[in-house]
């Protein structure tokens, strides 16, 4: 999300359109919490299906892969460098107890958090982005993911945020490396979070090949989310409404071409927002891996021949839960590659009544394959935060 400590003309249009659906998100909490089965029962009862075929829903049970923390030092750090806001509406209010309650009105048994643009991409000094990096990494861990507090245990895992700045050179990239491997090996987070580009560079740039190596030695889960892009053409519009999704596809395209894939298979890529718009153009994007010469060659020839790689990446379900982005996700990597997501707390507004958070995926997933998409997909994905929670696949 583009960042600034004063309301542009983009920031005060994304403003106008959210706060229009705050009266909606502000009777929330007054409705109470509906249990997680009521969605599952009322679709068996308008369906026809007979109440044993909807797969038992127990009252947490949904995995949110995709969801923000901005603990109070972070939202402090922001302030003082005037960044008051983020994509042009107030960095919204965040604190374990109020995600430990989101999380009950939902159905939400554990979120996975990480940080959102600017991450640390706002402090000059890398001695500054490190510092802050290993705040924000050790806050996670501690107070969140491997946290004593009875409330909170088990609510939570987390995704590290890497020290990298507007300009990455050799030095950031090396910072990175090092806060990656102690995120993952001493902390123990989930994964590693990083941004689609920064300051124009994309992942699959060179410099970032350093960084590559040791998420793969790793191998880790990366969290690739998007971020305003520069000099992206103005139509008077809010950015975070397409160009976010352009954003994540011009990392997803850039790695493909530059065997990021190929050279590092033991990453596992999640992509937010449904990978952008990669899997609608996915056939099209991929048409230079494969020429019709060398698609003969190896009776391929009428195939469709969208990436592999792209197949073997996984997408949230966050923004984008309507069948319009989930069949076009199915069709390219399949149900298992699916994970729910709600990008909490910057779309606290999105969310206007207790129960169901994501309705739409009725209408791409059958209940047993909802339950695949809003639990054990992620599950098998994360063992470890499978395993502090004592969970089952199903």
């Amino acid at each position: 999300m583009a960042v600034s400590g004063q309301a542009d003309s983009r920031g005060m249009r994304r403003r106008g359109l959210l706060k229009a659906a705050l009266p909606l998100g502000a009777g929330a909490a007054a409705l109470g919490a509906w249990p997680a089965t009521a969605t599952a029962t009322a679709t068996a009862t308008a369906t026809g299906n007979a109440p044993s075929a909807v797969p038992v829903r127990h009252g947490r049970d949904r995995i949110d892969v995709h969801c923000h923390l901005i603990p109070d030092f972070y939202r402090r750090s922001l302030a003082v460098h005037g960044i008051t806001e983020i994509g042009g509406v107030p960095v919204p209010a965040w604190s374990p107890a109020l995600a430990v309650g989101f999380m009950n009105r939902y159905g939400i048994q554990t979120q996975v958090v990480s940080v959102s643009e600017p991450g640390v991409t706002y402090l000059s000094s890398a001695k500054d982005r490190v510092a802050m990096a290993q705040r924000l990494n050790t806050y996670t861990s501690r107070d969140l993911v491997h946290t004593t507090s009875a409330p909170l245990k088990g609510r939570f895992g987390g995704f590290a945020v890497l020290p990298l700045g507007e300009s990455v050179d050799e030095q950031d990239v090396a910072y990175a490396v090092a806060e990656a491997r102690r995120a993952v090996r001493d902390l123990k987070l989930d994964g590693v979070g990083i941004f689609s580009s920064y300051g124009g560079k994309y992942l699959g740039d060179p410099v970032f090949a350093p960084l590559m190596k040791a998420l793969d030695d790793l191998g880790a889960m990366v969290f690739v989310h998007p971020t305003t892009p520069q000099g992206y053409p103005d139509l008077g519009l809010p950015p975070f409404l397409y160009e976010f999704t352009f954003d994540t596809t011009r990392a997803l395209v850039n790695m493909l071409y530059k065997g990021v894939y190929r050279r590092y298979p033991r990453i596992r890529w999640l992509a937010a927002h449904a990978g952008g718009t990669l899997p609608y153009i996915s056939y099209r994007t991929s048409l230079l891996t494969l020429t019709p010469a060398i698609a003969q060659q190896v009776g391929a020839a009428g195939l469709d021949d969208s990436s592999p790689s792209f197949r073997r990446l996984f997408y949230d379900t966050a923004l984008s839960p309507a069948p319009q982005a989930m069949k076009s996700v199915r069709e390219l990597a399949g149900t298992e590659h699916i994970l729910f997501a709600t990008d909490w707390p910057f779309t606290s507004a999105l969310f206007p009544a207790a129960g169901d958070p994501a309705p739409q995926l009725d209408e791409t997933f059958s209940p047993t394959e909802r339950l695949a998409v809003e639990r054990s997909n992620a599950l098998a994905q994360f063992p470890a935060l499978a395993a502090r929670i004592g969970a089952r696949k199903a």
